[in-house]
């Protein structure tokens, strides 16, 4: 019977000559005081066990030295316990084992171990004791590995010496049961084989409050709740427990005043001559570590949700400032400037960026190692993603850097996955590609399998493969690992956290995933890959999806269309901090908007929305805010019935308060690129999403959950509905914009609009 840990107890009782085998519980749940039962079985409470039991034994280790002898081994075959420890079973005499030959214990020692099964070697006889054995091999392992073998010896003595034989007996028999029943800290007692108790030790009676006298003869469920009573659950214990060996369980159980506490239960089929005669039960109060386990869990959730709580104040705390300080630097280099003057200016814009995303890495590790990290499922055109990343990352590309982008033949067009997550992921691979590639390519390549275990998912793999300066070889196994940069010269030029891959690793395991590297084989560079476990799509995607997977759109100039909407539409700003109001309100004043009504809070945004209910065309509604909140405030004016878009502009990363009352979430308040205008003229309402920096990316803005349209649908009842995405950049920089049309027909089903983003 393959255990853990256990004690092989023998008990040779004047009734029933009862052999009891008792495993303890695990060890984890063992007395944490009691030391001794986490060393060696030579040592402790088990060695003391194994010297008292009446069967002369040897216990050997898995490389078969003696690690401890019975006192009945000593007494009967009158060889020091000394000489014996530390020596390999076949350097000893075989008179002493017994054995009647080496090849017979080679034999037995070899079956046993092969079978996982007690072998026997019957009468050998001992000359100078005049007796015979029966020499039982009992091999015990802990997984596959091999930690103990019992050499037990079973004397049968002729008639004449059977008098002074079983005096001796009788007395290690008697100081065994003494052993067993001094036991205070376990509840120790056999059943019979209908499950009635048959003896009961003093830890037991200091456990459950029953005497001796009071308990024995009594069915075990005396023990069991009521509702455990009714569902046979003492039977169906004992039934497992003869199926396989032995049964291990925890719950609650009752003492004899009524009162209850958390139990830890060993139960074990107990066989004599391989009939069964019982079995051997083993219990502990377990009451105060669960209730240890509790409060440790308490505090863990109460721990994670401050902790949850802390980031996304200081996400609010850190953005602010810096959504100030990026949208004065966007003012300022909108105005004229000198050379140098605007040469400072990108410097600051560079030097603030590179802030911004130390502040989104340590946010997002703290959300990933917290495990407060979200993916959100939706359909992913892998092609597409890639090109993206490729475009976005081609204005960083040293001299002479080419950078390509490719997919395997037949790659499926659309999957399910979450697109943001998986490009997070790819776009930190080919910025460090880039990033210390200085000649050569950085090419990217995604493939695809077919997952194994389900065929409706799909393996996607993705490498990134550059022609940089490499990784030291003494930095591969920390390359993953949080807050690790490398320490050579070459590496310490570029800036960085350290938190880059340590992300991209716990994204990609959170996509069922994995990342690693390899050196170039081609030549010097490197190599690093990812896979992520995506869903096959069971149903075409919708056309309001397909529309949203094109290639570059067209240029289209629209910044004097903008000019002639702003004057005539009316906006509300709900800001509290009062440099962030006073640049957005020079911002929008930039942009055309003439007439901005501002709002310190969200109870005075209310009041202002009560005052003129049809007055706003678009309200830029902060979310942190005192007396009343930004989330707080848009319930009250939806409640009011208006048909007015909300826009939320919020530094605040960790909440996702993307709720239904949204009808537009702008989600991004510290870097501000997107500005979303309604223009209600006409029966076809048309939304302009303008760029408020140089560098613009419209895939970017597609992939970007800026508009609830599953809201806008069912607000605009199916009217046909043209959103405009227009670049409204400095005239002297001469960017052309560009723009794509979004048609929603009436046909369209609402559970297409439900996963219907741009």
């Amino acid at each position: 019977m393959p255990v853990d840990q256990m004690l092989h107890l023998s008990i040779d009782c004047p009734m029933n000559n009862v052999a009891m085998v008792i495993t303890p519980p695990p060890e984890s749940d063992l007395n944490l005081e009691n030391k001794a039962l986490e060393q060696p079985i030579a040592t402790g409470s088990l060695s003391r066990i194994y010297r008292f039991t009446p069967k002369p034994t040897l216990v050997l280790d898995g490389a078969l030295r003696i690690i401890e002898v019975s006192n009945s081994h000593v007494e009967i075959f009158k060889r020091p316990r000394d000489q014996l420890l530390a020596t390999n079973v076949y350097d000893l005499p075989l008179s002493i084992l017994p054995a009647p030959d080496i090849a017979s214990l080679s034999g037995a020692l070899g079956t046993a171990i092969s079978t996982r099964e007690v072998q026997v070697i019957k009468r050998v006889h001992v000359e100078q004791i005049d007796t015979l054995f029966s020499l039982s091999v009992t091999p015990i392992f802990e997984d596959d590995s091999l930690i103990y073998v019992l050499l037990e010896a079973q004397p049968t003595k002729h008639q004449r010496n059977r008098s002074n034989s079983m005096s001796g007996q009788t007395y290690l028999n008697e100081t065994y049961k003494i052993l067993v029943d001094t036991v205070r800290d376990y509840a120790i007692f056999m059943l019979d084989t209908r499950g009635h108790i048959g003896t009961w030790n003093s830890g037991a009676a200091i456990l459950k409050g029953y005497t001796s006298s009071e308990i024995i003869g009594q069915h075990f469920s005396v023990f069991y709740g009521r509702d455990d009573c009714k569902m046979q659950k003492p039977a169906r214990e004992l039934e497992v427990c003869l199926q396989e060996g032995k049964v291990e369980d925890e719950g609650w159980r009752y003492r004899k005043d009524g009162t209850r506490f958390w139990a830890n239960v060993m139960i074990t089929a107990i066989y004599q001559n391989g009939s069964h005669v019982g079995f051997a039960k083993v219990t502990r109060d377990m009451t105060e570590r669960r209730a240890t386990e509790a409060r440790l869990i308490d505090a863990f959730e109460e721990s994670a949700k401050m902790k949850s709580d802390f980031l996304a104040n200081m996400s609010h705390e850190l953005r602010t400032p810096m959504n100030g300080m990026l949208l004065a630097l966007t003012m300022l280099l909108r105005t004229e400037l000198t050379d140098d003057q605007r040469e400072f200016g990108c410097i600051l814009e560079d030097s603030t960026s590179v802030l911004l995303q130390v502040i989104n890495d340590v946010l997002d590790y703290s959300k990933l190692s917290s495990g407060t990290f979200p993916l959100n499922p939706d359909v992913v055109n892998i092609p597409n993603v890639i090109s993206a990343v490729v475009r976005n990352c081609q204005s960083a590309l040293k001299p002479g850097v080419q950078i390509m982008g490719s997919v395997s033949d037949g790659f499926p067009p659309n999957l399910k996955g979450d697109p943001l997550r998986f490009r997070q992921v790819l776009q930190n691979m080919v910025t460090n590609a880039v990033k210390f590639t200085e000649s050569g390519h950085v090419r990217v390549h995604a493939a695809y399998t077919i997952d194994e275990k389900d065929p409706d998912m799909y393996v996607i793999s993705a490498q990134v493969v550059d022609t940089g300066i490499g990784v030291p070889e003494d930095a591969t196994s920390t390359l993953f690992t949080p807050f690790t940069r490398f320490a050579d010269t070459a590496a310490k030029r570029y800036q960085g956290t350290g938190l880059g891959l340590s992300i991209c690793k716990s994204l990609a395991e959170l996509m069922d995933g994995a990342v690693g590297f390899h050196a170039n084989p081609d030549g010097p560079g490197s190599v690093f890959w990812m896979t992520a476990k995506m869903a096959r799509l069971t149903s075409p995607v919708s056309p309001v999806k397909q529309r949203l997977q094109p290639g570059t759109p067209e240029a289209f100039d629209n910044s004097a269309s903008l000019q002639k909407i702003a004057p005539h539409k009316h906006i509300l700003l709900v800001e509290d901090n009062k440099v962030n109001q006073l640049i957005m309100l020079k911002l929008l004043s930039s942009l055309g908007f003439k007439r901005v009504d501002a709002a310190w809070d969200g109870a005075e945004a209310v009041r202002m929305v009560k005052q003129k209910p049809l007055t706003y065309n678009v309200i830029l509604m902060d979310i942190s805010m005192p007396v009343m909140d930004g989330l707080a405030a848009t319930e009250h004016i939806r409640q009011m019935k208006l048909d007015v878009p909300i826009l939320a502009l919020t530094g605040n990363a960790l909440k996702g308060d993307a709720e239904t009352s949204w009808w537009i979430y702008y989600g991004n308040g510290a870097d501000p690129e997107w500005l979303l205008i309604p223009n209600r003229g006409g029966c076809a309402p048309e939304y302009h999403i303008v760029s408020l920096k140089p560098s613009f990316d419209a895939i970017k803005a597609r992939q970007l959950k800026q508009t609830r349209v599953s809201v806008m649908g069912e607000r605009l009842g199916g009217r046909i509905v043209r959103l405009r995405i227009s670049n409204h950049s400095p005239s002297s920089m001469r960017q052309k914009c560009r723009h794509f049309h979004l048609n929603l027909s009436n046909k369209i089903r609402q559970t297409d609009l439900e996963t219907t983003f741009l």
